[in-house]
């Protein structure tokens, strides 16, 4: 196989000096280029055109930051969000177009290029290296992260980052009090104290923060719903047990999860259809159903659940 396809797998590039090593010279390395062999990824750092095109978003950003890593040695840490995409936290609505470090040589903050450099105050035992990489704590990172974004954005990083078990609330609340003063974290004293590792998805995340902003009772996460037996049938993401209603994100993805070796996603619908028909019967609640383009219309999906919800005294 191609050593320098043998790099890219592992490491998410390779250099012009690996691929001087494996015998291209520059005349060689601009040929490559012009024929659409290589894909420079930034100045001196390469992959495939296939392999580049199959990534998405956030392995496009991961890669990146590993070479952006890899090019400034031990002068920087990977942080804020792209710390965050190097220890596999969920992220969403946040930018990823160029990768966040904090210099660790007393370098100053500025942005260069496809990187943003960040001063910050670091404790010797604040890097870590994973992946190939310094990355600072991911509590930091997810704080770093949201003070740049929006709150229904934080919640999502929130969550994601106790989803991965990465952090409990109370060491992030520590995390965040330690940063509360500096620049752009005042905004974050509800989705910090809303952050929960029981939803299991970003969508999960966004309908929170959709019922908080739009006045809705606070669900009740990860509900079980058991038979007159005592077995599981279902467990619901949301659920208003006082209110008489389950609820439940569906993501695209959500029914390709579901399917069984052989199974054709028409019989995954259907059982996930029994299934729901079994819970609301066994619970003697309705159901209500969000996916992504809801969201895009929060008054009005806000309003659909508002009118599922039984007034009980």
């Amino acid at each position: 196989m191609d050593p320098l396809r043998l790099l890219v797998a592992d490491h998410g590039f390779f250099t012009r000096a690996q691929a001087r090593e494996a015998g291209y010279d520059d005349r060689a390395v601009t040929r490559q280029m012009r024929t659409g062999s290589w894909h420079r990824m930034r100045r001196g750092y390469y992959s495939f055109p296939d392999v580049w095109a199959a990534l998405d978003a956030v392995g496009r950003h991961r890669a990146l930051a590993r070479a952006v890593a890899h090019s400034h040695g031990g002068a920087v840490a990977l942080s804020h969000v792209s710390g965050l995409v190097l220890h596999g936290v969920d992220v969403w609505g946040v930018d990823l177009s160029r990768v966040h470090v904090t210099r660790l040589d007393g370098g100053t903050g500025r942005i260069e290029g496809d990187v943003v450099h960040h001063e910050g105050q670091c404790l010797e035992s604040d890097p870590v290296e994973l992946d190939g990489a310094i990355v600072l704590p991911a509590a930091r990172c997810a704080v770093e992260a949201a003070s740049r974004t929006t709150n229904e954005s934080a919640l999502v990083l929130f969550d994601a980052l106790l989803r991965r078990g990465l952090s409990d609330h109370d060491q992030l609340f520590g995390q965040f009090e330690l940063m509360e003063h500096w620049p752009y974290t005042q905004h974050l004293h509800i989705p910090i104290r809303m952050a929960d590792g029981r939803a299991e998805s970003v969508g999960e995340s966004r309908g929170r923060w959709l019922f908080r902003v739009s006045g809705l009772p606070a669900p009740v996460l990860q509900y079980e719903v058991r038979d007159s037996r005592g077995e599981l049938l279902g467990i619901a993401d949301w659920a208003w047990p006082n209110h008489g209603l389950l609820g439940e994100f569906d993501g695209r993805i959500k029914y390709g999860r579901l399917l069984r070796p052989g199974q054709h996603p028409g019989d995954a619908v259907f059982a996930e259809k029994v299934r729901e028909d079994q819970m609301r019967e066994a619970s003697d609640m309705g159901m209500v159903r969000l996916i992504w383009a809801d969201y895009d219309t929060p008054a009005a999906t806000a309003a659909r659940v508002r009118s599922r919800l039984r007034q009980i005294s």
